[in-house]
């Protein structure tokens, strides 16, 4: 069985010489996803929710490229810069997931790629596998 690197199509992935993630099987592995639109501009510069919402579409546009969908998605670890906003995320969380969030961790860490970057979320899935 060969990985499959996974392009939703976004400009940035080319620009930093990032994938998106890997497709190995029926199981995808995302790479920590932020905040950039498709053309790599930040969204929600100081929101730490208007980011996490952004997050979550990046990572269904990566899993839909994998033929995944986000009931697929097993677990999520999140990377966030300033864990009292942990609240601003888990509604977004919520929302992303309105039928039961996946197994999830988060870690609080001092600064990320970008300074503009509040929250980072890297995502598991395994395809079929939605409630």
């Amino acid at each position: 069985m060969k990985q499959e690197r996974l392009d939703p199509g976004w400009a940035w992935t080319k620009k930093y010489n990032i994938s998106a993630g890997v497709k190995l099987g029926d199981t995808v592995q995302l790479s920590g996803i932020v905040a950039l639109d498709g053309t790599g501009n930040i969204v929600g510069v100081g929101d730490v929710y208007a980011q996490s919402k952004q997050i979550f579409k990046n990572i269904e546009e990566a899993m839909s490229s994998a033929g995944a969908s986000m009931a697929d998605v097993v677990k999520i670890t999140t990377y966030l810069t300033d864990i009292s906003t942990y609240g601003e995320f888990g509604k977004a969380r919520t929302e992303a997931f309105p039928d039961g969030v996946p197994a999830s961790t988060a870690v609080a860490t001092p600064a990320l790629v970008m300074p503009e970057l509040l929250v980072e979320v890297e995502a598991m899935a395994v395809i079929g596998s939605g409630v």
